[in-house]
């Protein structure tokens, strides 16, 4: 099932945002489970996307601090120190870990995906970090 989720995130990845998409591809422990989709993007940064089929919990985590020294990840972990964030337990760490707002990704998997990378395809036309 996840593995399906992964795939075709994959594709939709590599086809509606071809330019700012390098490659993508799903990352599999060594006793042959899906871990996560990595796409990597143009300007030589990640983002990792991962979903637990067992405790509904996700993460959409795009790793920019090689370059840029920031991140940007919606998840959905339920930290007590971000209950104060109106969609709590989901939240969104905007440019760091500690700069946390709340967060109106979709929980539909394509949604989601799309909401994402146009939010990185717009952080990667203004060349802000």
């Amino acid at each position: 099932m996840i593995l399906g989720i992964y795939k075709k995130l994959q594709r939709q990845a590599l086809r509606e945002f071809s330019d700012i998409v390098e490659d993508a591809e799903v990352v599999i422990s060594e006793s042959g489970r899906p871990k996560k989709l990595r796409i990597y993007l143009i300007e030589g940064t990640f983002i990792d996307i991962w979903f637990s089929s067992v405790t509904k919990s996700y993460s959409y985590h795009w790793e920019r601090k090689e370059i840029y020294g920031s991140l940007y990840r919606h998840d959905n972990a339920p930290h007590s120190r971000w209950s104060n964030v109106s969609t709590f337990p989901a939240h969104f760490h905007n440019g760091s870990e500690e700069n946390v707002v709340e967060s109106k990704l979709s929980k539909a998997p394509e949604k989601a995906v799309s909401a994402f990378l146009s939010f990185c395809r717009d952080k990667l036309s203004e060349g802000k970090a």
